[in-house]
């Protein structure tokens, strides 16, 4: 809620992650931010809120927009119609795109999305950056070389990767735009980083260049906000990351969340009471387990991830 307090010459960057389910977009935001924001679960469509990470730091600040591109969406997995149009909107604002590839993904790393060739082809002109994540659980480094090249179509940023030589940036001409079937890369990316986001490797390489990119202007936000998200919409998307992460299926899909208690405690503590309602009894055994064993876990680890979060002690109740 508090205005932007603006040093004496702000920078600021605005940027778009895009990239394929499970590529690890809201892990890598989670990762630069320094602190769980985001939710982050094996599932497809984890993150379907349309929230920014707010990176403050010195005189410069990051705005990061994490976004579902590409959906491949099934009768089980239906999202509202805003959050298929909001990653074209997002993609207006953003000063530098980061394309997320999923290198442990055999059957995706070797071609980009036609969601994110979309946006690409759409928006060329604004800064892309190629960021190969989870390179921690691949055996064969030499692979690395290889997605390298048909990512980006032998060139970045604007040189033969293999010759070195100056190669002419083309614009997309009108025919690419609609064919994109046969690419499978983008030959306009500036820098590529190889990392692993949910270690923590080389994050800090992509945040130092991520910085540097930053140009003069106002800052949006608060240096004390890390996020455009409430407190609510946190713990809201915190509890639905465990539900997907134990409920198997499209089970977790079908549960709703309502909030009947947000307020402090007597000994400061934030109380927090949440109902989980489904739609079926079937559904409601596997979410209680035997013995309440899964909704105890979901309520305890929920817990703990708030805490980290608020930085205070969480009472999470009322989780049935």
């Amino acid at each position: 809620m508090d205005r932007p307090d603006q040093p004496q010459n702000p920078k600021v960057l605005r940027i778009a992650i895009i990239g394929a389910p499970n590529a690890g977009k809201s892990t890598l935001s989670n990762q630069l931010l320094g602190r769980k924001v985001f939710p982050v679960s094996k599932k497809v469509h984890t993150t379907r809120c349309k929230a920014q990470g707010v990176v403050t730091y010195e005189d410069t600040q990051l705005v990061t927009h994490v976004w579902l591109t590409c959906l491949h969406l099934s009768f089980r997995h239906k999202l509202e119609e805003a959050m298929l149009t909001d990653p074209w909107d997002s993609m207006k604002h953003a000063d530098l795109v980061l394309v997320l590839v999923d290198v442990s993904d055999h059957w995706t790393r070797n071609c980009l999305s036609q969601e994110v060739l979309k946006c690409l082809f759409q928006f060329p002109h604004i800064p892309s950056v190629l960021v190969l994540n989870k390179v921690d659980l691949l055996k064969k480094k030499y692979v690395l070389l290889e997605l390298v090249t048909e990512l980006t179509e032998g060139i970045v940023n604007g040189k033969n990767s293999s010759s070195g030589l100056v190669t002419e940036a083309q614009g997309p001409k009108p025919h690419e735009c609609r064919d994109l079937k046969d690419r499978k890369g983008w030959p306009r990316f500036q820098e590529i980083f190889m990392l692993a986001a949910l270690t923590g490797e080389e994050v800090d390489t992509l945040k130092r260049y991520l910085l540097m990119q930053a140009k003069p202007g106002p800052w949006e936000f608060h240096s004390r906000v890390l996020t455009s998200q409430s407190p609510q919409e946190i713990c809201d998307n915190i509890i639905r990351e465990k539900i997907l992460e134990y409920l198997p299926l499209e089970v977790p899909y079908g549960v709703t969340q309502v909030t009947e208690l947000w307020e402090e405690g007597p000994s400061g503590e934030l109380v927090i009471v949440q109902n989980l309602l489904v739609p079926r009894k079937s559904h409601m055994m596997m979410l209680i387990g035997k013995r309440g064993t899964v909704i105890s876990r979901i309520a305890q680890e929920a817990g703990q991830d708030l805490m980290n979060v608020f930085l205070c002690d969480i009472r999470l109740n009322g989780l049935k």
